[in-house]
């Protein structure tokens, strides 16, 4: 199990009882010794996820074991079938989409992959999408509309990839226009932020009828490290950044921006994949059932009208109701 800085006392407390587990006989002084332990780390790990800083939650966004879209395409869907190519330029694997069912539900799912070994990283481009990512995703989501089904988006990526050929081939216009277009598909979008939420990379799959939030993942106009480069010229302040760009499920929830958090395993999605998939499967099944079926023109004034509104404030400094 690895552990992250702050979680050291999670890690000692776990490595004590593991040692008891090993030493001690099957008394009932031993046993009573344990289960007292385990519950000491269930309060501790309790209270230390209970309080992160934002700095700490980006660090368990970020975590190598946390549950990628690949993970939630094989523990929430089935039937998934990948689409490749956005029939101009090529296949960007930083993005997977493809047709998958939800129950009995056809859905058409996407979102961003990172990968676990550095091979795998390096082909996905550590999650950050190129124009024909996105293009793919959109040529996608419209043969969805097509057919009548519900999209799916995941999202977790640092931002999209910001290299010379990405800006050659259009990064910026493409990502304008799935914005554009999405806001105006004639079925139901929902976008769920599963670790990273960055930038213009997650606006590009991120406009939907529902917008929501893994509990410990981040979504915000600029990486905690960009944001340190740009105002306070380093790296190294990331962590001031990441308290001024008040990002954490919380404070997108309570300023507008998301419309649900979606609770999290003790500890942190990394430490149990099966519970959140669960936990997401459950708040997708419940999401469709209020919009399938809802008449597109609902459809999209709701959709238009939920994003108009965010960021709107009255002079007293307070959201409106």
């Amino acid at each position: 199990m690895d552990y992250l800085s702050f979680e050291q006392p999670i890690a000692d407390l776990a490595l004590e009882i593991e040692k008891c587990e090993t030493e001690s006989c099957n008394s009932v002084e031993s046993a009573e010794k344990i289960r007292n332990m385990r519950q000491s780390l269930t309060d501790l790990t309790r209270d230390i996820y209970g309080k992160l800083t934002p700095w700490e939650t980006v660090q368990v966004a970020r975590h190598k074991d946390r549950p990628h879209t690949t993970d939630y395409l094989s523990l929430v869907f089935d039937e998934f079938v990948e689409l490749h190519g956005d029939k101009l330029f090529g296949d960007d694997r930083a993005i997977r989409v493809g047709f998958a069912s939800l129950d009995r539900t056809k859905v058409m799912v996407l979102g961003h992959q990172k990968g676990r070994t550095f091979q795998d990283r390096t082909e996905n481009f550590f999650g950050c999408a190129h124009p024909e990512g996105y293009r793919k995703a959109m040529a996608k989501m419209k043969m969805a509309e097509k057919y009548n089904l519900p999209v799916i988006c995941l999202i977790d990526t640092p931002g999209a990839y910001p290299g010379i050929g990405a800006e050659e081939r259009g990064q910026a216009q493409v990502i304008a226009e799935n914005m554009y277009e999405m806001s105006r598909l004639k079925t139901p979008i929902i976008c769920i932020v599963i670790g990273e939420g960055g930038s213009g990379g997650a606006l590009g799959i991120g406009v939907g009828d529902r917008v929501a939030v893994m509990e410990h993942a981040y979504y915000s106009v600029i990486s905690p490290e960009g944001c340190a480069g740009i105002l306070w010229k380093g790296a190294e302040h990331a962590e001031k950044a990441a308290t001024a760009l008040k990002f954490t499920s919380k404070n997108l929830l309570q300023m507008g921006i998301v419309d649900d958090v979606i609770n999290e395993p003790l500890g942190g999605a990394h430490r149990d994949h099966h519970k959140t998939a669960s936990q997401m499967k459950s708040y997708l099944k419940k999401t469709l059932k209020d919009l399938v079926g809802k008449p597109h023109d609902s459809l999209l004034e709701e959709r238009y009208q939920r994003f108009r509104k965010i960021g709107v404030f009255n002079e007293a400094g307070e959201l409106p109701a």
